[in-house]
C-alpha cells in the first residue's frame, strides 16, 4: 500500500479535497467539529500533508527542519543593544547556529520555523511534509500531530517533555541551577532568594526551580513552594516579574534569580530605572549564558549551556536515525558550568 494522500483522508474524513487542503492551511476557516474529524482521518492513516512527504523515506529533499517557539519579543527595543541585535543574541539563535554548521557538514540545508504556541502543531505538519528529518526546540506540539510526524520521519526533541519512542537532547538544568543557587547561599551569604520561573508547561524551567529547591533543601533553609513570579521568558516579562516584585509589601529579596538570561537582562533594566543597584542591594542571575549575558551592566552572573552544541547533536541523531531507523531511542544530557559575574557580587 502507498503513503496516504489527501485524497485519503478526504474519504476517511468524509469531506472534500478542499475542506482538508483548508484545514491544513487555514485551520481558522473550518468548523471545529469539521477540522478535529480531518485531523483524525489524517492521524489513523499517518498522513503528512505534502506531496514531498513520499520521497522521505529516501531522503529526497536533502533538507532538516527546526520548529521552535516565536522567539520574538516585540517590545526589545530600547534596550541597551538596538531590536535586531538583540534577538541575534537570544537562545534560539545560537541552537540554529550550531544546526546550521552541523547539517552544512553532512551536505543538507536547515529549514527554520518559528510559531506560538497555538500554531505548533499546524507549522509542525507543514514543515515536516517538506524535510527529511525534524528537530522540535522548546516546544509543545499536540500528541496526535506528533505522533503522525514521527511515524513518517525520524524527529528528535530538544529541550522539551519526554517523548516515548523520540531522541531527545536536553541540558543539565536540574544541575546547574542547583549549583548556581548553592553558590549564592554559601560564597555570599545570601538567604533570602526568589526565583522567577517559566510557564509551568516548560520542562527546562521547571527542573531549574527544582534545582533552586534543592539547593534550599541542602543548605537548610526553608523550601520554597513555588517561584515568586513567572515570565514567559522574555526581556518584557522579566521586566514585568521585577516590577511586581519590587511592588510588593514587605523588604526585598537578597536575590533575584531568573530562570533564563533573557528575563534576567529584563530586570536588569527595571531595576536601574528605579535606582537599585546590583549587586549592592540585590544580586541577579541568569540561566542559558546567550552572549548579551555578557554586554550588560553589570555583566550577568549565569549558567553556561552549550547551545550550539544543542543544535549539532540533534543534526548527529538525525543523520545516525537515517541510516538505522531500529536503532535504540537515544536521550542525552549535556553538562552546564557556572558563569560568575558581576551581578551576583563576583569580581566587583
Amino acid at each position: 500500500m502507498g503513503d496516504p494522500t489527501v485524497y485519503d483522508v478526504a474519504e476517511r474524513a468524509g469531506v472534500s479535497i478542499a475542506t482538508v487542503s483548508r484545514v491544513y492551511r487555514s485551520s481558522d476557516s473550518v468548523r471545529a467539529a469539521t477540522r478535529e474529524k480531518v485531523l483524525s482521518a489524517a492521524h489513523e492513516l499517518g498522513y503528512v500533508p505534502s506531496a514531498s512527504a513520499r520521497g522521505l523515506a529516501s531522503r529526497a529533499t536533502g533538507v532538516l527542519g527546526l520548529c521552535f517557539p516565536d522567539f520574538a519579543d516585540p517590545e526589545a527595543e530600547g534596550t541597551a543593544l538596538d531590536a535586531d541585535e538583540a534577538e541575534l543574541s537570544f537562545y534560539g539563535d545560537e541552537v540554529i547556529r550550531g544546526m546550521e554548521r552541523a547539517a552544512r557538514r553532512h551536505g543538507y540545508a536547515l529549514l527554520i520555523s518559528a510559531a506560538h504556541a497555538d500554531r505548533a502543531g499546524e507549522v509542525l505538519s507543514d514543515v515536516a511534509g517538506r524535510v527529511d528529518g525534524l528537530a522540535i526546540l522548546a516546544q509543545d506540539v499536540p500528541p496526535a500531530v506528533l505522533d503522525v510526524v514521527s511515524r513518517r520521519l525520524p524527529v528528535v526533541v530538544l529541550a522539551g517533555r519526554v517523548s516515548p519512542g523520540l531522541d531527545r537532547i536536553e541540558v543539565a538544568n536540574f544541575d546547574g541551577q542547583l549549583e548556581l543557587t548553592r553558590h549564592l547561599i554559601n560564597s555570599h551569604g545570601l538567604t533570602d532568594l526568589a526565583f522567577v520561573g517559566g510557564a509551568e508547561d516548560s520542562p527546562d524551567a521547571e527542573a531549574r526551580f527544582r534545582g533552586f529547591q534543592a539547593a534550599h533543601l541542602a543548605t537548610g533553609l526553608p523550601l520554597p513552594e513555588r517561584p515568586a513570579a513567572r515570565g514567559d521568558l522574555t526581556l518584557v516579562s522579566g521586566r514585568k516579574a521585577a516590577v511586581e516584585l519590587l511592588d510588593r509589601e514587605g523588604p526585598l529579596p537578597q536575590g533575584l534569580m531568573f530562570a533564563n538570561d533573557q528575563m534576567a537582562v529584563g530586570a536588569l533594566q527595571a531595576l536601574a530605572e528605579r535606582g537599585i543597584g546590583v549587586p549592592a542591594d540585590l544580586a541577579i542571575t541568569g540561566f542559558d549564558g546567550i552572549p548579551l549575558s555578557r554586554q550588560v551592566s553589570p555583566a550577568l552572573t549565569t549558567v553556561r549551556q552549550p547551545m550550539s552544541r544543542l543544535g549539532e547533536e540533534a543534526v548527529e541523531l538525525l543523520v545516525a536515525r537515517f541510516a538505522d531507523r531500529g536503532r535504540p531511542t537515544v536521550s542525552r544530557r549535556l553538562p552546564t558550568a557556572l558563569a560568575l559575574r558581576a551581578s551576583c557580587g563576583c569580581g566587583v
